[in-house]
């Protein structure tokens, strides 16, 4: 039995915290069934490589994982700043902290971060794979991208149109009790904390509360991973495993047209014999001039909702964080090139 909750480089923290008698330091194991084991799993802060598992560090075939991740930072996209990168394993949550432990760290994480060997289990995917691949020259590779996941599975059973307009946030997934069933009420202290101050995460030695919020974003990855796996049907996983290498590359911008990231999942033989099978899907980068988005989107979203609903293809804009004058678009390669015909008679009416 561990006697102790944390097991980390801050010893002020590992002194004050103990594994019995702090409830609001409930950490369960990311297993299948939450009520199988009230066991709680230690929190680890991470500031050397040699603190992270091996398997993890040397990613193999004859070791295959999954894994629960996130990260934290400072207005995070190309141009913030990455500051913890949360790792969750059946028996333990890592703190990979990118502030003490520097760029070296990151490092040591990205041939786990780049394998095929390593699921990386993630709700929404693009900030944290931008931030990633700007700051640390990492390429985020396979991933179950939950955001994803669960409108696909929508869709599958008809629930859904399919690429809608609307995505499940976190804390709604959390709630939702066909996935996990929880509340998750510090997600909202956190963001307030945020919007008061966006150098939250940069602080050390990293707080109680700070411990609490980066673990509780990933505590139940594993757990839902498993709970959207069982219904899923196998031509929704290749979309989930190609929609998933393509959001993470969507911000990534680079000017070798991704020649350098991973290949994209083919799609199963199974499903090339089907007469209905799906189309290759595709990752589409057009430019705006300068001062023009607001015309391309148009009120409130209308132009690109129009266009999304006439084509069946996403299409995505950087917002606030950027880049500034692309749009992506991402879906079946006719209803791409559709999307980008539309947009492009859009640019030249302007």
């Amino acid at each position: 039995m561990l006697t102790q909750l944390f097991q980390c480089s801050c010893s002020g923290l590992c002194n004050r915290l103990r594994f019995r008698g702090i409830d609001e330091f409930d950490f369960r194991l990311g297993e299948k069934r939450l009520d199988d084991d009230e066991s709680l799993v230690p929190v680890h802060i991470v500031t050397a490589a040699s603190q992270l598992p091996v398997d993890f560090l040397e990613p193999s075939p004859q070791k295959e994982l999954v894994i629960g991740f996130d990260c934290e930072g400072v207005d995070l996209c190309r141009h913030g700043t990455l500051c913890i990168m949360q790792l969750a394993f059946p028996d333990a949550i890592y703190l990979v902290d990118a502030i003490d432990g520097g760029k070296e760290l990151i490092q040591a994480c990205k041939p786990a971060l780049e394998s095929n060997y390593i699921k990386k289990v993630i709700h929404d995917c693009k900030r944290d794979s931008e931030a990633l691949y700007f700051q640390f020259g990492i390429k985020l590779n396979n991933v179950v991208d939950t955001q994803i996941a669960y409108s696909l599975i929508e869709e599958q059973e008809g629930r859904r149109k399919r690429l809608s307009d609307d995505y499940i946030s976190f804390v709604s997934l959390l709630a939702d009790s066909r996935y996990c069933g929880t509340s998750y009420p510090e997600k909202g202290k956190v963001r307030n904390l945020l919007r008061q101050d966006p150098k939250f995460w940069t602080y050390r030695p990293l707080s109680e509360q700070m411990v609490r919020a980066a673990s509780d974003d990933v505590r139940f990855l594993l757990y839902i991973y498993h709970q959207m796996m069982e219904k899923i049907n196998e031509r929704t996983l290749w979309y989930l495993k190609v929609r998933g290498a393509l959001y993470c590359r969507c911000f990534c911008v680079n000017s070798n047209d991704y020649t350098d990231w991973p290949s994209l999942p083919p799609i199963p033989d199974l499903l090339k014999a089907d007469e209905n099978g799906p189309e290759e899907e595709v990752l589409s980068v057009l430019d705006v001039p300068p001062g023009k988005m607001g015309r391309v989107i148009g009120k409130k979203g209308a132009t690109i909702l129009s266009i999304k609903e006439a084509c069946e293809a996403e299409i995505l804009i950087g917002g606030d964080k950027g880049p500034p004058d692309k749009v992506f678009v991402v879906g079946p390669v006719k209803q791409v090139r559709k999307a980008e015909a539309m947009l492009r008679g859009r640019l030249l009416d302007l």
